[in-house]
């Protein structure tokens, strides 16, 4: 198999030399030429049972667009699985994976925190028809039940970016399929199935787009799951424009240098916080990884940290606030860097229980120079 570098830049254009185009086309057709009504109606039948077209018409741009199978089958190949399905929104992602485990009969669902807050309070508000089990990662086989249909984790977890460990998360849920939002490490540091997972999420707004211009979410998996989840994005109309996936497929060509600039940039900064008087605690694996995790599943310690502050939330707005170049907004993965204030913004909605300390700001590292963030940093903590 080529190195994973290689891969992101070939990855879904194997036919474009035969094609004889050197980027890959845009198919922009909500509908389809159908060659007569009982073969349309065999290709819809197909298609809405979550099957791909297999020579059949494709009927409808809500049932399969060529565009979007090229970033799935993609990601799928940077991810180690059989397939991928992409959705408009991670969220919609998340959605798609929890109708599917209502679907079957197993609407339990067990879930380390933190996650992403918008993922916790879908969760904590059994919207979907799911119940939630809450437990710690070392914890999970005690709080499976028969009912169980999925066991959640994020890792590196937003926003603290604590890691958990995958393979010892799988060997406790046994047979119930574990879901890792490997959002914050992409392929390019994780691949979460070779450790177990059946399910790997990724908001695609984030790493794999990069830029900051295009949104998307995206579950890569095996056959079964993929055939599940398709139905219910056909069913559903979940689905991701095919101008977005034509960017999502392009973001992932630069993805490898991109995430690793980045994360170089992180880890020196990351060093330049901890020395800061005004800075409580840094959190970062890079500097704290007690369960050894990098190197044994996760390649690096990433591009996103986070930091707290004393004076509790009011320092932790000024902060925010007094930065020049820094970006104050939430989402995170692009090339430029972001904070926020996560107690405040993306994970307003938790819980009490589990929501961040108000002095907590996560930093999400761009491609800037390294030495004009720690100026910048260094000018708003001395407002403190």
């Amino acid at each position: 198999m080529t190195q994973l570098d290689t891969r992101s830049v070939h990855a879904g254009r194997d036919d474009l030399t035969a094609l004889g185009v050197h980027v890959p086309p845009i198919d922009l057709s909500t509908t389809y030429p159908l060659p007569g009504v009982a073969a349309g109606g065999t290709s819809y039948d197909e298609l809405t049972q979550g099957n791909g077209p297999d020579g059949g018409s494709l009927v409808y741009q809500r049932l399969w667009n060529p565009t979007v199978a090229r970033f799935e089958d993609a990601l799928a190949e940077l991810e180690l699985t059989d397939g991928a399905v992409a959705f408009g929104s991670g969220m919609a992602a998340l959605t798609a994976c929890l109708l599917a485990t209502v679907a079957a009969g197993r609407p339990h669902v067990v879930a380390v925190r933190p996650l992403y807050g918008g993922s916790d309070h879908l969760l904590s508000t059994g919207l979907l028809g799911t119940t939630v089990s809450w437990a710690k990662a070392t914890e999970v086989a005690t709080a499976i039940r028969p009912e169980t249909g999925l066991v959640i984790v994020e890792t590196p977890a937003n926003p603290t970016v604590q890691l958990v460990d995958i393979a010892a998360v799988a060997r406790q849920a046994s047979d119930v399929p574990v879901l890792v939002d490997n959002t914050f490490a992409t392929p390019v540091l994780q691949q979460p199935a070779r450790h177990g997972a059946s399910l790997v999420l990724h908001s695609a707004t984030k790493y794999l787009g990069g830029h900051g211009d295009v949104m998307g979410g995206v579950v890569a998996a095996g056959v079964e799951w993929i055939a599940r989840l398709r139905q219910i994005r056909a069913v559903t109309g979940g689905l991701l424009h095919p101008l977005a996936a034509y960017e999502l497929h392009r973001g992932l060509q630069t993805l490898p240098v991109r995430v690793r600039a980045q994360q170089a940039t992180a880890m020196k900064v990351a060093d330049w916080l901890s020395a800061q008087p005004a800075v409580e605690a840094v959190y970062y694996p890079g500097l704290s990884d007690p369960q050894e995790l990098i190197g044994r599943q996760q390649a690096g310690p990433g591009a996103v940290l986070a930091f707290t502050v004393a004076g509790g939330h009011d320092a932790a707005a000024r902060v925010a606030g007094g930065l020049k170049l820094v970006t104050h907004a939430v989402s995170l993965g692009g090339v430029d860097t972001l904070i926020q204030h996560p107690a405040a913004l993306t994970h307003r909605l938790v819980a009490p229980e589990a929501k961040p300390v108000a002095g907590l700001l996560r930093l999400s590292l761009g491609l800037e120079d390294p030495e004009d963030l720690t100026a910048d940093l260094a000018q708003a903590l001395a407002t403190l």
